[in-house]
């Protein structure tokens, strides 16, 4: 992280952001007004949820990266027969309560909560070991990363699910500059709270003496890597240190916190063959703000 801070384009990967106070910013900004993507792919998921479970055969194992609050899991669970869930999240503490809450309203399925950076190498739970898999990966989240780590990520999806395992994954299409950006710049302020955070944390968890009030909240659009950008921009010349490493940013410059890639069509399933997945299914609603897409991890062939 502090390397990252000192590169020549300042930046912070995008999990730092996720502390327990960050993970509750983050639920409340999902719904408000102006963010449409949890509210478009939850009605989504309700439309075609028959559909999917139809795809899906009985007894497996759900494994959910990034399962955060977990809000959209019941719609899954309750749709089809799992034998067990596995939420990933790097935040232990919010796990742990969303956890608990899913246990109350499935209190006959198996929860095995893993506290993890699920972009990281981790291991699944023993009792899910021999039964098949079932990766959940809804919110856009895949937006997150860049394409190069994009298709790492689901390369390691893949490694750690097994060939023969699905995944059910949400993307985020491209939509007008206007509408993307009032997403992650509402007047409400949430998440203009929530980048900031990631400032605050810094300072508590390693010993920074950051200034709050030198660094505002931007969000931006890069159409040429089709992202919204979210921007810590200093308000002044600003110094200050971190783990006693000092730190000087001038005036207008930035510190790059996180991406939201947005897709079409085409370049989803591209980026999902280039992670070894093959899309089987696909949907998305009468506006195609919002895509959700079923894939398989299918054996390797050896020729076109």
């Amino acid at each position: 992280m502090l390397a990252g801070l000192a590169a020549s384009i300042p930046a912070i990967p995008a999990r730092w952001l996720y502390d327990l106070k960050g993970s509750e910013l983050f639920d409340a900004i999902t719904r408000l007004p102006s963010y449409y993507p949890t509210r478009t792919e939850t009605a989504l998921l309700k439309q075609v949820m028959p559909e999917i479970a139809d795809a899906i055969p009985d007894g497996m194992a759900v494994v959910e990266f990034g399962a955060g609050s977990a809000a959209k899991t019941p719609l899954l669970l309750e749709a089809i027969a799992p034998a067990a869930y596995v939420p990933v999240d790097i935040s232990g503490e919010f796990l742990e309560s969303s956890a608990a809450d899913l246990r109350r309203l499935f209190p006959a399925l198996p929860i095995h909560p893993v506290a993890a950076d699920f972009a990281r190498p981790f291991e699944l739970p023993a009792e899910v070991e021999e039964l098949p898999r079932l990766g959940f990966f809804p919110g856009s989240t895949i937006g997150n990363f860049v394409p190069r780590s994009a298709t790492d990520l689901l390369r390691h999806f893949r490694e750690l699910l097994g060939t023969g395992a699905l995944l059910l994954i949400g993307m985020d299409t491209v939509k007008p500059v206007e509408r993307l950006l009032a997403a992650y710049d509402e007047p409400e302020g949430v998440t203009a709270t929530f980048n900031l955070n990631l400032l605050e944390r810094i300072n508590r968890e390693l010993g920074g003496d950051i200034p709050l009030d030198a660094f505002r909240h931007e969000a931006r659009w890069n159409d040429i890597l089709s992202r919204v950008e979210m921007h810590l921009v200093a308000t002044r010349d600003v110094s200050f240190t971190i783990d006693d490493r000092p730190f000087t940013f001038a005036a207008g410059s930035s510190i790059h916190t996180e991406n939201s890639h947005k897709y079409e069509r085409r370049g989803a399933r591209v980026l999902l063959l280039s992670g070894g997945w093959t899309p089987i299914a696909e949907w998305t609603d009468a506006g195609e703000d919002f895509a959700i897409v079923l894939a398989e991890a299918q054996p390797n062939r050896f020729a076109p």
